[in-house]
């Protein structure tokens, strides 16, 4: 997908998900809490069932491992009618391992509405590969 020839919306949307992941990575959780939509709901795959907006929050907290580094490659960025943006990405990630690190890949669709100029995400499905 070529990010250089992306519409207003699809950039600014683009952008948002990569904010989200350099603010995952502070473990900042006052400041994911804000960037979700209240009724956010999102599913990892391998696990058993959905997650609500604060088992997403605490996913990124300071109990979870920090993203040292990380690498997004969008697949497709959609937006409809200016105010429902989908997203689907491959990301490779290096995180904290006890004394060490080591690399996650996998995949996210994400799914967020637009609010007063401002993308929430509303719903997440995908997680690392091998969980399927």
């Amino acid at each position: 997908m070529d990010l250089d020839h992306l519409g207003e919306a699809q950039a600014q949307l683009w952008s948002r998900v990569d904010a989200l992941w350099r603010l995952s990575s502070t473990h900042d959780v006052a400041l994911v809490r804000d960037a979700l939509h209240p009724s956010y709901t999102g599913w990892v795959t391998g696990l058993p069932g959905p997650h609500d907006k604060e088992a997403a929050v605490a996913a990124v907290g300071p109990s979870s491992p920090r993203v040292l580094s990380y690498g997004l490659t969008p697949l497709g960025i959609t937006v409809f009618d200016g105010i429902v943006g989908v997203v689907h990405y491959r990301y490779t990630a290096e995180v904290e391992a006890g004394t060490g690190s080591t690399t996650v890949n996998g995949r996210w669709t994400e799914s967020y509405l637009r609010r007063n100029g401002e993308w929430l995400m509303i719903s997440v499905s995908g997680g690392p590969d091998g969980q399927r």
